[in-house]
């Protein structure tokens, strides 16, 4: 596939259904909507991310559905944010064969779990990890960046992301860094 952005379609990997899951008025658990997530393209940097879901508080507030008219509100942004301060964002995000992302660092604890391919993991130290299926990453705000070493397949990683506090290091505050990425994507709906 070609770096030229005119010609990035997108992944052409499956995107599953989203069931929500709600109360009825005498308590019971009862499906509250299912519905297809919309990917966002990111052409210059090859690759698809789609928002499953979202939180504004921690901890969540279910009540009265705030948390969903919260998340509704989130999607409408038309820049949606890595991180949802003082919440939480479930997303996947496919990586096109031979991608080469961009060296990032937010402020937050992050779960991935490569879904589907292989991955690397590229840490500012120059190290780089290889992940399979299954694998899975404990990103504590540290700048790195996502790789597709295949020149062929397409791969899935699945993130749960969370605000946290200001991370201090030697008594400096490491906050968010896009790097190329900066104007493209927000780190928190504030840049």
């Amino acid at each position: 596939m070609s770096t030229d952005d005119t010609e990035f379609t997108g992944s052409p990997l499956h995107v599953p259904m989203l069931h929500i899951t709600t109360h009825n008025a005498s308590g019971q658990a009862i499906i509250h909507s299912t519905q297809k997530p919309i990917a966002k393209l990111y052409p210059k940097h090859r690759f698809t991310a789609t928002t499953l879901y979202s939180t504004s508080t921690m901890p969540a507030n279910l009540n009265a559905d705030a948390d969903l008219d919260a998340h509704t509100t989130l999607l409408k942004n038309v820049n949606t944010p890595i991180v949802q301060p003082n919440g939480t964002i479930l997303r996947f995000a496919d990586f096109a064969p031979n991608s080469h992302g961009f060296m990032h660092r937010t402020q937050s604890l992050d779960y991935g779990v490569v879904l589907e391919g292989t991955v690397v993991l590229e840490l500012d130290d120059g190290s780089t990890t290889t992940m399979t299926k299954g694998d899975t990453a404990v990103q504590r705000a540290t700048k790195h960046a996502w790789h597709n070493p295949s020149g062929t397949e397409w791969a899935r990683v699945l993130f749960v992301l969370q605000d946290c506090a200001p991370l201090v290091v030697e008594g400096k505050v490491v906050g968010d860094d896009l790097g190329s990425a900066r104007g493209a994507l927000s780190a928190r709906g504030k840049d």
